[in-house]
Parts: C-alpha cells; structure tokens; sequence
C-alpha cells in the first residue's frame, strides 16, 4: 500500500515538472521516466499518450536515444495489451536503434522482451533463443528485475516443451531472485513448478518439502489453493507408503474440492484415495471410486486421470481374479497411452512442428553476409544449342527409366508393408495372450501365497484353542460333575467360583475373537454404529475382571467420565474386554491398572493403562499385525494373540485409530480413539 502511494506521487510530481520543461531532450528524458512509473503502475493509456507526444519531440530534436527508448515502451505497452504485431515491430525497430547506439543492455532487454512475448504465444523455439541471448548481459549488470523475468520465461519454455532438466535450474535461480525481492506471488509460483518438476523426475521428497513451502505461505482462506495442491501433496507421501499424511491431506482435498465443486481437483483426489485404499487392501472402497473417477475423466476429457483409473482398475479386477476385466483394462490402458505419448511431442503453436531439437544459436541475431551470385553462361553457336539437345533427351529417358525402378520398388516395398502388417497384427495377438497368462499367474502366486498365509494362522489358532479351550472347558465339566456328585462343600464351592469365572471369561473371549477373526477374514464385519455411554461399558467390563483382579493382588484405578462415543457398542466391548484382559495377564501382584477417557477435537479419546512389564519395541512393530502373536502372561496366562489384531480391525471399521505407548519392566498404554459423531458423507 505505501509502495503504490509513494509511485503516485512520484508520477504526479513527474506530471507537474514535465509541464514546465522546455522542449529540449531533458524533457524527453523526464516523460520517459514518467512513462516507466506509468507502465509500472499499469496505467498504460496514459502512459501512451506521454509516449506519442514524446514521440513527436524525439523526432523533432532528432534525439536517437529517446526514439529508442520510446520505441521500445510502446512495444512493451502493445505485449500487455496482446496486439503481438505492433509488438513485435515495436521490438525490432528499437533493437535496430540501439545496435546503433551500440547499447548492449538495452539490446538484452529487448531480446528479454521479444523471448517473453514468443514463450506465451508458444513459439518456444524462437522464445528460448531472445531470452537465451539477454541472460550473460543481465547478469554481468545485476539487474535483479530483468533477471527474474529471464529465468521465469526460460524455465516455463523448458516446462511447456518437457524439458524438465534444463527447466528445474531456471526456476531455482528464479526463485532466488523473487526470495531477495520479497516477491510472494512469484515465490509460490516457482516452489509450486519446482514441486512438479521434482514429483516428475521422482524426487519425491524434494516435491513433498516444495509443496510444504506453498502451503505454510497460504492465508487461512485460500481453500482454492489448497483443493489443488493438497490432492498432489497427499500422492508424493503416497510414494513413500506414508499412509497417514496421504490420508490427512486426501480427506481434506476430498471436502475442500466437493465443497467447492472443483470437479478436476476432486478427479485428482478420487484416483489418490483409489491408490491408498487399494494398498491398504480396501478393495471394495477402492474400487467404488474408481468408478465414481471413471466417469468424471470422461467428462472433463482428462485423459491423463483416465489412464492412471485404467492400470488401478486392472490391478483391482486381478486382485479380485477377474482376468477377463483385468484384460480389458490392460487393453485400454496400452491404448490411451499410445495415444497420449504420440500427442505428447510438444509443438511450436506458431506452425505445430514438434520441438525436439531447438535451434539454439545465441548468433542467430547477426546478419549473415550476402551470397555471391551465381554466374551464368550464355550458349553462343548452334552446335552447343544441338549438343545440349542432345543431352537433354538422354537425360529425359534416363529420367523416364529411373522413374520405371521407382515404381517398381514402390510396388514392392507396399507388399513388404502389408505382409509386415499382418505378421505385426498375428504377432500382437500373441502378445496380448501372453499378457493375459501373466496376469492369470500373477494373480494365482499372489492368491496362494495369501491362502498359504491364511492356513498357517488357522493351523497355529487351531492349536492354540484346541488346548485352551479344552483346559476352559475340561475345568468347567469337571466342576459341573463334583456339583452332580454332591462332593462340594459350600466352602468349596465359594472358593472354586473366582477359578471357575475365570475359566468361562476366557472361553468366552476366546471365542469372541475367533469369530470376529473369521469374520474379518471373510470381510463380512459391518458396524451398526450408535450413541452410546463409554462410562457404561467400561463399568459392565470392569464387573467381568473383579474376582480375578482380586485374585491376582492387583490394584484398579478407575478415572473415567461420562462421555458418549459414536460406533458400534459391541464391537467397542470386544475391544475393551480384550484390552483389560490383556492388561491383567501382564501386570503382577502390587501392580496398577488404570482406566481413563479424555476429548481431543472433536473425538473420544479412552487409555487403559498397566504398571506391568511393558513390550518391548521389536514386539510392539508386531501387535497389531494380522498374524496372531503372543506371549505368556505373568502368571503363565495363555492367549490365541489375536486380541490386538482384532482390537484393530474393529476400530478401524468404526473410524477410529488404536495405539500403544510402552516401556520395558515400566508399564504399556493403549490408547483407542473413536467419533463422538456420525462423519460427514
């Protein structure tokens, strides 16, 4: 704001002294300052008329600097004006002058100009060589201004004809140079193309730190910004298999580009989620979206989208053994690639000429001496005029011979071409078969190393509860029997009953987690999400241990609220009954077990804590995994060591998050995270 109060002065300070001036070349030289605040503020109807009547005087005085300099504002005032015509005439006329004056910046300045004006039209060939030729100028003088245009136009030339090698140093120096200049708007411009070129180039994190840059600089209003960069954000971390910052800035680009019915940004998000879901081994979600994607490409005739919802859709339908999907995709795919890498040879716009390799002769400015004309000769007599007749006809009809064994070999280079066609066709459809065994195979490898997985964790589970089941139930009969027999004090009786609770607690959550496992395994879990008390269930759960907490010379802190959580119940009980369970088999006489809940923006947040002996950081990668993992209680308690696997799979399913804090001989916390509310759509 003060920067545009102080150049209105200045210009109208300018105004006051040029009207006093007398009609000299220190007046032209004053209008032309005027002239230069004058386009600098963008006032260039103004600054036009300044220009005709300084014009005029230049003429008059004969003042070639001033002609030269008027000149070339003019042309300036034409570019951004876009009448390229008058532009470029502007242009060369005032380089011509100033050749003259043996101005060499002066001259880079125009060749700056002119590259600028051939880049945005996209003649990248013409463009590349006038700003080429300004740089060594412009940088031997320092001028930042000038310097930051040059490397700006030099590195979007390189950008649109996918040269990325030759543009990513460009915008780097561009960037150092807005950096000194404070210039904001050109700072997130150049740390968004360096973002791309990086991601381009499979730099990830070089484009993960670029695109970090952009966003810190944002106000908390530029959800248009963000809608387009957070989808790209959320694919580089993507790359690195970091799921959780994909998804972070995934789901906010899913909301920020339905909200703002930005329908590309939301196509760009759709295919990212599609990939992180499929990872993750979400297949049905996956897949939903890709459908959902599908269609969106084809309307927007985003043909790059398009071709990235093919290859997932064939990855998801071998996954699934559809091959014959799975082909049809892979058929499509090679297809829309072919045709996409044939339309990608970059073009000038001027003439469409592919732009492969420029002509970029930094001397291409100088003019080239004339070419010495041919001589000719003249036939004086007739017998040269017969014998060059002569020689004409035999010319003729070794023309007419020549032209025989053309068509000849045309003929035949056409029965090449066609058998060569059909071998090709024959030889593609090989191709394609062989394609599709490969897919039958991968996907067959990849089914039976899943089966063998499956069977080694049911053949260990089967084990497992084979015994402990056997031992729950054998104790419980054995109790039933003594009971029928009459062999029971009461005294007995009441003793064996905290032994006997025990016994069915165990046989039942034994048998819970084997049925949600096998559910799991079948995907046939759904939660029936509802409102529900957590203080409740913890009291119902805590009811369940009490004799054996006793038992066990354990004491039980109980710092939890009322507060209500959004999922389903029971699933909810399943994870605590296992988490105190768990809590209980490794925590010994004198020990604590603490249960709490807390708020955290928005959500639910429960701890069940243990003073217990603590997992150490090689078993904590492995107790949420989906292979069963267990170890022996303190008072050598048994498990199927499916209880946190499942514990995940059903907080997940709800929409929440599980984890654990944990010190070796100190003590484990874990920690469940859950909606206090139904999420948006």
């Amino acid at each position: 704001m003060n920067f545009v109060w102080s150049q209105n002065k200045i210009i109208d300070s300018l105004s006051i002294e040029l009207a006093y001036q007398k009609a000299d070349s220190l007046k032209v030289d004053t209008s032309l300052y005027l002239i230069k605040n004058l386009y600098a503020a963008k006032n260039y109807d103004k600054a036009l008329k300044y220009i005709i009547e300084s014009e005029k005087l230049s003429n008059s005085l004969n003042y070639h600097k001033g002609i030269a300099e008027i000149t070339y504002y003019k042309a300036l005032i034409y570019a951004e004006k876009n009448d390229y015509i008058n532009a470029v005439s502007g242009y060369s006329k005032s380089k011509d002058l100033f050749n003259q004056l043996n101005d060499t910046l002066s001259v880079a300045m125009v060749n700056n100009s002119i590259g600028l004006i051939e880049i945005k039209r996209g003649n990248y060939d013409k463009g590349l060589q006038y700003s080429l030729s300004s740089i060594k100028e412009l940088e031997k003088r320092g001028l930042k201004n000038d310097l930051k245009l040059a490397y700006s136009n030099l590195a979007e030339a390189y950008y649109k004809i996918k040269n990325y090698d030759k543009a990513t140093p460009f915008y780097l120096k561009a960037l150092q140079i807005q950096t000194q200049l404070q210039d904001k708007e050109g700072i997130n411009a150049s740390n968004l193309h360096l973002a791309k070129l990086y991601s381009f180039s499979k730099e990830h994190r070089k484009a993960i730190d670029y695109y970090e840059k952009v966003i810190s600089s944002l106000n908390s209003k530029s959800d248009s910004a963000r809608a387009k960069i957070y989808p790209q954000l959320g694919a580089e971390y993507l790359k690195f298999h970091d799921y959780k910052n994909a998804t972070k800035y995934l789901t906010q680009a899913y909301g920020l580009n339905k909200r703002a019915n930005n329908d590309a940004g939301f196509l760009t998000t759709l295919i990212n989620l599609a990939d992180l879901n499929l990872q993750q081994r979400r297949v049905i979600i996956a897949e939903k979206q890709l459908l959902q994607a599908g269609v969106l490409a084809k309307k927007l005739n985003n043909k790059e989208e398009l071709l990235r919802q093919y290859e997932l859709m064939k990855a998801i339908d071998s996954t699934n053994r559809r091959f014959d999907r799975a082909f049809v995709w892979q058929r499509r795919y090679y297809s829309l690639k072919d045709s996409l890498e044939r339309a990608k040879a970059p073009v000038n716009s001027i003439n469409n000429t592919p732009v492969q390799n420029l002509n970029l002769d930094l001397n291409f400015d100088k003019r080239k001496k004339p070419e010495k004309p041919i001589a000719t000769t003249t036939i004086n007599n007739d017998e040269e005029l017969l014998e060059l007749k002569k020689k004409n006809k035999k010319l003729q009809l070794f023309t007419y011979i020549l032209l025989a064994i053309l068509a000849l070999v045309i003929t035949a280079l056409f029965l090449i071409y066609f058998k060569r066609n059909n071998n090709l066709k024959y030889t593609q459809e090989l191709e394609e078969k062989n394609i599709k065994i490969e897919l039958q195979n991968e996907a067959f490898l990849e089914q039976t190393k899943h089966l063998e997985n499956v069977n080694n964790v049911k053949d260990k589970l089967f084990s497992i509860v084979s015994h402990d089941l056997k031992d729950s139930l054998s104790s419980i009969n054995g109790f039933i029997d003594l009971m029928k027999d009459g062999s029971l004090t009461r005294q007995e009786f009441d003793n064996l009953i905290p032994e006997l609770s025990e016994n069915a607690n165990n046989a039942s959550l034994l048998l819970f987690n084997l049925l949600n496992w096998s559910k799991s395994q079948m995907q046939s879990l759904k939660p029936n999400p509802s409102l529900f008390d957590i203080q409740e269930v913890f009291e119902d759960k805590v009811k369940l241990i009490e004799q054996r907490i006793e038992s066990k010379g354990i004491d039980l802190v109980d710092h939890s609220l009322r507060d209500f959580a959004y999922a389903d119940r029971s699933m909810f009980e399943i994870v605590v009954q296992n988490l105190l369970a768990n809590a209980l088999k490794f925590s010994k006489n004198g020990d604590t077990i603490t249960i709490s809940n807390h708020i955290s923006n928005g959500s639910c947040i429960i701890s069940i804590a243990d003073s217990g002996v603590g997992i150490s950081k090689k078993n904590i990668e492995k107790i949420f995994k989906g292979n069963s993992f267990t170890t022996m209680g303190t008072n050598n308690e048994k498990g199927t060591g499916l209880g946190l696997s499942i514990c995940r799979e059903l907080v997940e399913l709800n929409g929440g998050k599980i984890w654990v804090e944990s010190t070796v001989n100190v003590g484990s916390t874990f920690y469940v995270q859950l909606p206090k509310s139904k999420p948006a759509e």
